[in-house]
This record gives structure tokens, sequence and C-alpha cells, in this order.
């Protein structure tokens, strides 16, 4: 099977300009493509995450992958998705930025003795002649096409600058640079970049008379089409100081069972044929299968040691008799407790299980809260230096929120 059928057959494929030219160049040809990254947090999270599975899937099969990081794309920032004008960066934490990246995307992409290529738009963009770009570029440009692509269009009736519509076609000027410099004929990114990749290969074309291909993959959803990747404390990243990895293990242990085999397909290199088998289990037995996909996906991401502590660690949770080392945990001292206690609400906040006391009483109120799988039922509850018999409690939020809590010596 070729990598074009390996990418259909796992649901990544959204979207082609050309399929069967695209097929013959995957399955037929070394190609050259690029995928870019604004780098807009210190971080990648989930949602980059397809991406860089496509990358790694197209690099086993020969192809040379391009990651362009957006040093200069950054400073204007893609509207696409967005309610409001994204935060201006400066170079230095754009750079900073790209070198988390950086980092964090070697760990999936081979970089050595050039099986991959890491560019940044910077080197083309930051020293571009405005009257000179306009002329040469902006002229093949129409306004109206590019107002009718839905990553302007949704936000025309909150008002789109003029600083946030040159997007587009700093973007599509990206791939001309790349195919003079790499003779890259291909340009991947999520399916919110359609607009933006159909601009590129149309300037291509009407620039410099070339062929160029676009093809975008699927989104991150759940199976009823919300984003995945965000939880109560925000979004779910791939930097273990922001998301440790044992919380991204919890994460995709505890996705829904309509989403566990999409999941292993998109977000895993296990066999199409295993898959298929784990997609007979039903009820209970689906947990086995959202065990492996929160242990591989783990793996991959931050390596086989951390994958194992964080597998012993949920599995403490369920009761299977594991060790709890490797759960989340918050340390206290007896400076933390005033006359030998310590109020529930003040621990739900030094966890940081709750951003407030407000918002603890609101889970305490709403029945959230249990300490050692006794229900929190008073938001007036306070823990004694007693409690600690064991020198730990575990308290739990919701259905799927652990947290050890030791007492020091």
């Amino acid at each position: 099977m070729g990598v074009f059928e390996e990418l259909r057959d796992r649901g990544l494929i959204a979207q082609m300009t050309d399929e069967e030219k695209i097929k013959d160049l995957l399955n037929n040809h070394k190609t050259t493509f690029y995928i870019g990254f604004d780098p807009t947090a210190d971080s990648l999270h989930v949602g980059h995450f397809v991406q860089i599975m496509v990358m790694a899937h197209m690099q086993r099969a020969g192809h040379t992958p391009i990651a362009l990081f957006g040093g200069g794309t950054g400073m204007v920032g893609d509207p696409s998705g967005k309610s409001d004008m994204r935060k201006m960066l400066t170079r230095e934490e754009i750079d900073h930025n790209i070198q988390c990246f950086q980092k964090q995307m070697s760990r999936l992409i081979d970089f050595s003795e050039g099986k991959a290529i890491m560019a940044n738009n910077k080197d083309w963009l930051l020293n571009l002649n405005y009257i000179e770009f306009l002329r040469d570029v902006g002229v093949h440009f129409s306004v109206n096409r590019m107002l009718a692509a839905e990553c302007y269009k949704q936000r025309m009736e909150k008002g789109l600058s003029f600083f946030e519509l040159n997007y587009m076609i700093m973007q599509s000027y990206d791939f001309v640079e790349l195919n003079h410099r790499y003779n890259c004929q291909l340009e991947l990114g999520g399916d919110d970049q359609w607009s933006n990749i159909i601009g590129g290969v149309e300037l291509l074309r009407r620039k410099e008379g070339k062929d160029a291909y676009g093809m975008t993959f699927t989104l991150l959803t759940t199976s009823e089409g919300k984003k995945m990747g965000k939880t109560e404390k925000g979004a779910v990243w791939l930097d273990p100081e922001k998301t440790t990895p044992f919380e991204f293990y919890q994460y995709w242990r505890n996705i829904g069972d309509a989403d566990v085999i999409k999941c292993l397909k998109i977000l895993t290199f296990l066999p199409l044929s295993q898959i298929n088998e784990l997609a007979k289990l039903e009820g209970g037995e689906l947990n086995q299968a959202k065990e492996i996909l929160a242990y591989e996906v783990t793996k991959l991401i931050h390596g086989e040691e951390e994958a194992n502590k964080a597998q012993e660690g949920a599995r403490a949770l369920f009761g299977t008799g594991e060790n709890t080392d490797n759960m989340p945990s918050t340390d206290l001292t007896a400076a933390d407790f005033t006359d030998g206690e310590i109020g529930v609400l003040d621990l739900l906040v030094k966890t940081k299980l709750a951003p407030s006391r407000g918002e603890g009483r609101r889970l305490i109120e709403q029945g959230g809260i249990s300490i050692d799988n006794e229900k929190v039922s008073e938001t007036t509850a306070k823990l004694a230096l007693k409690d600690f018999e064991k020198s730990y409690i575990i308290i739990k939020k919701g259905k799927k929120v652990y947290h050890k809590v030791n007492l020091a010596d």
C-alpha cells in the first residue's frame, strides 16, 4: 500500500487540488513538500500533532519534509479561526518559540543528513521591498476572492484589518520561495488552511507558470465536531512543563468512546489491521483501546519511560493496585496548616484544581470534589494533620481528574 492510501485509510485526507496527480507524486516519486507552523506560543499543541504525524508518514515513505517556521508570517498572524486579531509578538519571542518547536518536532521527524529541512520565512519576508512585492506578487490576488475565503469571511463582521489581509499573500509567497530554493511542489496543512494553500498553488501557476499542488488534512475534532485538545486548564500542549506526561496520558485515556478508533488511526503508527481489530470492541472493552491510544501517543511525544510512568499512575486511579508515584502531586508542610487544619477550599487553590476559592466553592456545591473516595459536601470542610495517616490523600475532581497531596516530613 502506498503512502497516499495509508493517509486516506487513516482518515487523514480532507481536500486536494488534483487527486490523481497528488496520488502519483506520493506513490511513484520522491517529493519535497512543506507544512507551515506559525510560532504563536512556546510549545506545539495537539492540533499540530496531526501535521507532524503526516510529515512522519511521508518521510517514512521516502519524501522530504520542509518544516517551515513563520518567523515572518508570525509577526502578522493567521486570522483563520480567530474572532479577534492575534497578539503581536516581538522578534525575540518568535525566535524563542521557533527553537521550542524545532526541539519538539525532532522527536518524530528525522532532520539528519538532509532527510528533512527546517526553513524560516523571515529569511525572505522581512527584507522585501514593499512596492516591488506589491507589483510582483500582490497583482496576482483578487481582493473579492480573498474576502470570499472562509479564513477572512468569518472575520468580516467583527472587522478585518488590512494588516491581517496581507497574511494570505505572504503565505502564498512562501510556496514560491520554497519552490525556487528546494523544488518544493506540494503544500500540506490543516483543513482550515485550504484558502491559503489554494492561494499559493495559484500564485506559482500565475507568476511562474509552474504546476504545484495542495492537500489538507482532517482537523482533530470529536464525533460532535468540537475541536479536541482543550481542557479546563486550556490547551493540551506537547511541552511537559505545560502539560505533564501524566495529564497528557489522561487526556487520551478519557476521550469519548466514539473518538478512540479515529484517534488511533490519526495519531499512532499502529498497523490499520490492529486498529480494525480494536474497533470490534464494545462498551467497557473500549477502555483497552483507550489505554493503548494513551500509551502510544504519550510514548511518541514524551518517550517510553514517561509513557510507562503515566500508565502506572493512571492504573492506580482505576484501582488496579499499581503505585501512585507518577500521579500529579502537591507537597504540604506543617506551615500550610493553621492550628493543625487546612481548609479544603485553600487546598483546591494550592493544588490548582480550582483557580479561586469561589470556583472551589462551586465545585464542592455541585458534588464535584471527593477526598479518598469520600465526597466533600461542605464548603467549610477542613482536613487535619491526622487525616494524612498514610502521608498522602487523593483528591478527585469530577470523574477524571486526580491529584495526590503529600504531607512532607
